[in-house]
């Protein structure tokens, strides 16, 4: 394995070492610019689709006072919640999409990480980041002070932010459209539960299979069992 390639550090007088770390610390720094345009891009997505939440019910609120809650209202509001449950969708997306990218700069710094250990083994003690570049070492990049990370950091996570909202802006949806064609209340608030709760569950199970699936693909460097 490369990993094992040099178990001391190299010879000062060789110049090609210190090539190689210019080389390395070029990407390293490459990745982490990639990393935070990314991070910037997906927070400004979630900023306007929060803008367009707030406004459009704030606009429901204002035409239900206007139209003393009527059918015409119930109408406006399936159109105004299906346009902010597309944009939510597609912000979902693109969450999703820079989730994943994150996964790739985590792990490829990684393996640059281990790249560096294997130039100079001395500086492992002062680091925290993983230079493993498997599933225990994004772990422990992600999350410094234990070998897992907890329930917070996942439930806590800007993914789980957007499924939540999203689930409950298609209940709302679903509860509307079940008003208009059946006029029941309890009906519509049970069926909103129900398609929230399942978009949730759904989405959810869905993104942790293709973090799973990315993960399995991968065939590390630097395995942490090494």
């Amino acid at each position: 394995m490369a990993s094992h390639a040099a178990d001391a550090p190299a010879d000062a007088s060789d110049p090609t070492p210190s090539f190689r770390a210019q080389i390395l610390a070029t990407e390293h720094w490459g990745l982490l610019a990639a990393r935070g345009t990314a991070q910037s891009e997906v927070l400004s997505r979630i900023g306007i689709f929060l803008t367009l939440v707030s406004a459009g019910l704030v606009s429901l609120a204002l035409v239900g006072q206007a139209t003393d809650f009527s059918d015409a209202f119930i109408a406006f509001a399936i159109g105004v919640l299906a346009f902010i449950d597309l944009v939510g969708l597609l912000t979902q997306v693109r969450v999703v999409n820079i989730g994943m990218e994150d996964l790739m700069y985590v792990v490829a710094m990684n393996r640059l990480r281990g790249a560096y250990l294997e130039l100079d083994p001395g500086i492992r003690r002062v680091l925290m980041a993983s230079p493993h570049d498997d599933f225990p070492g994004v772990q422990q990049t992600y999350y410094f002070f234990s070998p897992k990370r907890g329930l917070s950091q996942v439930f806590g996570s800007t993914m789980m932010f957007i499924m939540i909202i999203n689930a409950a802006l298609l209940g709302l949806l679903s509860a509307a459209i079940v008003v208009i064609f059946s006029g029941s209340a309890a009906l519509a608030v049970s069926l909103g539960l129900l398609v929230g709760i399942a978009y949730f569950v759904v989405s959810f199970l869905a993104g942790n299979r293709r973090f799973r699936a990315a993960l399995a693909a991968h065939r590390p460097e630097f395995p942490s069992q090494s």
